[in-house]
């Protein structure tokens, strides 16, 4: 992708939007969970933070995927979370408290990990003046700025203006999904003789690094004895990621067009399993006949 307003200012704009959006939906009562269930949460978190890259990093070797390939997977794997986590969660009636606690402790610990571990992604996969030439601190100030300021900024405006919050909300979730429909635009325009490509020599790779993410999680959780609301609740956590903030790295960092594209199909790619959740979670339950008296 081209070094052009596109990347530089809508789809940090967007992300903004995003990160503003999840910020007054916050309540300080989500973080309480943190004390009455920190087990369930821990583990959430692990699977997000440590287990995925973990995952990400087999199956790239496994399927032998190298260069910006792998790099592009690898620093997916490391932005988890994001809004479209919680709707999925509320679409599949899963734990929507855990969803919304997982995705806000990801949404503040995302911003400094994601720079320091793409450094490292970067130097393994690409060239050493790859991962020389790129900019940590400047990533982590702005990934600050654009990510981890306006959840706080949400969560303040709606403590101090519930009302004034509720009605931001909408505003700011359409405006957000505009900009991002821009970014999508832009990235398949820009990469549009690659894309088929890239879903033939990756595909596969994505769709069962999304669904093992699923599965793992959920017999993780299983064993462990969580309610089937808390498992589904993990599963989507750790296997939908946060291609947006994903993007910044690839896309206004970097200025990657392969890279970006690679993001883009993991951020389609990994709605399948979602999909399936969903029907699977709301198809009509059989009901026995009543007895009438």
């Amino acid at each position: 992708m081209e070094n052009t307003s596109l990347t530089q200012v809508v789809l940090p704009l967007a992300l903004f939007l995003i990160m503003l959006g999840i910020g007054l939906s916050l309540r300080l009562d989500d973080f309480i969970r943190l004390r009455k269930q920190p087990g369930v949460v821990l583990l959430g978190s692990g699977l997000q933070l440590i287990g995925l890259p973990l995952l990400g990093c087999l199956l790239v070797t496994l399927f032998q995927v190298s260069g910006a390939y792998a790099a592009a997977i690898m620093i997916l794997t490391l932005a988890p979370g994001g809004a479209t986590s919680n709707m999925v969660s509320y679409l599949c009636r899963a734990d929507i408290a855990l969803s919304v606690c997982l995705t806000a402790i990801a949404s503040i610990v995302t911003p400094f990990t994601l720079p320091i571990l793409s450094f490292y992604v970067l130097q393994h996969w690409m060239s050493i003046e790859t991962a020389v030439s790129f900019p940590i601190t400047q990533t982590l100030i702005k990934l600050l700025f654009i990510a981890l300021l306006p959840i706080f900024l949400g969560m303040v405006i709606f403590y101090h203006l519930p009302r004034w919050a509720t009605r931001l909300q909408p505003v700011v979730k359409w405006s957000s999904l505009g900009f991002m429909i821009l970014v999508v635009i832009g990235i398949v325009k820009s990469n549009q003789t690659h894309l088929i490509v890239l879903l033939e020599e990756l595909g596969v790779v994505m769709i069962v690094m999304a669904a093992l993410a699923v599965i793992i999680s959920w017999l993780i959780a299983a064993s462990f004895g969580f309610a089937i609301e808390q498992r589904l609740t993990l599963g989507i956590e750790t296997g939908i990621q946060n291609a947006g903030l994903a993007l910044i790295i690839t896309g206004t960092v970097l200025n990657d067009a392969q890279m970006s594209g690679v993001v883009l199909l993991y951020g389609v790619l990994m709605q399948i399993p979602a999909v399936f959740l969903i029907i699977i979670r709301n198809l009509p339950q059989r009901k026995s006949p009543s007895i009438q008296n």
